[in-house]
Parts: C-alpha cells; structure tokens; sequence
C-alpha cells in the first residue's frame, strides 16, 4: 500500500523557515546597527594598516659590532658604522633612531688572516620593528684581518719617576713576579720582550722600600695581562764611590803589597783604613796561589770588591 512521505516533507519545511528565519535576523534585523559596527571595524583595520603604500629610507651609522671567536682577535681598524636601507610603513620608520640601532655581523666562521668578509642575510643581523624589512646594507662588505690569540710569560720592568735624595742611588731592585702572563694577538705577543709597570715615584727616597700591587701598563689594547699587578723593591743608600788600598801580603816569595779597590757608600770607604784589610795567599781549586780579601766584619754585605792584584 502506497503512503505519502509526510514526516519528511515536514522536516525540510523546518530547515526552510530556519534558514530563512537566520538570514533575516544576520542580515535584515537591526541592520544599522551593525552597518554601524562594521565601519567603526574597518576604521579601526585602516588605523592600524594604514592606507600608505610602503616607504623605502636609508638609515645611516649604524652601529657596527664584529662577533669573532674566543681564539681569534681582530687587529686591523674595520668600519665600525654601516648604511642600511629598509622598507616598511613610514610611520614605524621616521620613529627609528639609527643611533639606537646595533647591528652584529658574525665572523666566528671566517679563518685568520687578511680577508674581505662579504654581508649576508645569513651572518648581519639588525633589530627592526615588526614589519620593517632590511633590503640593503652599504658597504656590502668589510676587510678584517683576523689573528690567533697568543698566550705566554713576558719579564715586567719597573718604570719610575722622580730622583731619589741629593748624595743617594739606588743599588739594585726586586720584581715580584719577575715575570707575567700576556694574552693577546700573536704576532704581537712574540714581538713583546717585556711589560712596564705604571710609573713609581722615587722622588727624595732615601732608604729601602717598596711599592706593592703596582698595576701593569701594557699599551696594545688588544692585549690582556692576566697577572695585573707586581710588587717592586728597591734597595737604596749613599751614592757609591771607588777606593785603592795598598795593604801588606805575604807570599811565598817574602813580603808584598796588594791593591784593592773597593766600591761602596762614601761614608762607609771614608772608615776603611788599610790595616783592617788582609790578603791571604790560598790555593785555588787549580792547585795555583790566589789571592783573597778579607772584609772586616761590619761592612761585608756593603762594599763590593772592584779589584784584587798582588803587585
């Protein structure tokens, strides 16, 4: 028996009315409203895109960083600001300071030696605001020379200034350490024969002294001393002068004479007479007859003996 579909036909005259009744209210139903809303939407999409076609500008020095590895230093004097150009909204680039701008080209991969280092997107780098493209960087590439770091022991000399006190010298001096580790390029490193001190006043000094944790001065700024500081002593007395004795000697030939000449303080020499002297002949290690001096006990350690000869 035949049976009209009248569940069916109902159900589609539902989705009819629904879908009828959906576009009115979206399109016909407080349609000012909403006419009113989509311009304040494309008022607020305009503001924030903008209508202006994107601008291209030059932004001049700007700042230059040079990304080497730890082993390698940069030893001739490479440009230190670049030219770049950008394109974008014009708003975003008339707030861009170039003075405010870093921009970093890596040379961690480029070995040592003289070279012309190409820029790349892949190794020049500049922080720009969101929607602003680099196009172009001037100049396109840069001349480095590039060479290993260096490290070793060089000796330290004590630079001073001033004069010590009217009728005194200085006798000698002490560095502690004699010796200090530099680290730096290498061709500077082995042409380097010793570092300075900075400069010690000895200005009317008249007795031993001496100045601890003087800084190094070293002037290669691509140079680092890794021992930074020294202490140096300085002996000082009476400016030394030099005396002849003639002192009596007795040989296995009989009596003689020898002549000493002694070098120390004056006032030290001017209490030296010849009778506190004595020579003695001894054998040396050859089996031959030497000559020996001998120093009264209190002035041992403050006279150097110049000269010793049996006449």
């Amino acid at each position: 028996m035949f049976s009209f579909p009248t569940e069916k036909f109902f159900q589609k005259e539902e989705r009819q009315f629904f879908i009828r009744r959906l576009f009115r209210r979206v399109f016909l139903e407080d349609w000012l409203i909403k006419a009113i809303a989509l311009v304040i939407t494309l008022a607020l999409w305009l503001g924030v895109t903008g209508l202006h076609p994107p601008m291209t500008a030059r932004l001049k020095n700007v700042a230059l960083n040079l990304r080497v590895s730890n082993d390698v230093e940069i030893t001739n004097s490479p440009e230190s600001e670049v030219d770049i150009v950008v394109t974008g909204d014009k708003r975003k680039i008339d707030q861009i300071n170039p003075r405010d701008l870093v921009a970093s080209l890596d040379l961690t991969d480029v070995p040592t030696g003289d070279r012309r280092v190409q820029i790349t997107q892949e190794n020049f780098n500049v922080e720009l605001p969101t929607g602003i493209r680099l196009e172009e960087v001037q100049p396109p590439e840069i001349a480095v020379k590039l060479e290993s770091v260096a490290e070793r022991e060089v000796a330290v000399k004590a630079e001073t200034e001033g004069n010590v006190a009217d009728g005194f010298e200085i006798y000698n001096q002490t560095i502690l350490p004699q010796k200090v580790r530099v680290r730096g390029p290498e061709s500077f490193i082995k042409s380097l024969d010793f570092v300075s001190t900075e400069k010690i006043n000895l200005e009317n000094q008249k007795q031993d002294f001496t100045a601890r944790q003087v800084p190094i001065n070293i002037v290669n700024p691509k140079a680092t001393v890794l021992d930074t500081v020294v202490d140096v002593a300085f002996k000082i007395g009476e400016k030394r002068i030099e005396r002849v004795f003639i002192v009596p000697v007795r040989t296995a030939a009989g009596s003689n004479t020898a002549t000493v000449v002694l070098y120390g303080g004056r006032t030290i020499l001017d209490s030296v007479k010849s009778e506190n002297l004595e020579v003695k002949v001894l054998k040396n290690d050859m089996g031959e007859d030497s000559p020996h001096l001998i120093l009264p006990a209190g002035i041992q350690e403050k006279v150097e003996i110049k000269r010793l000869k049996i006449n």
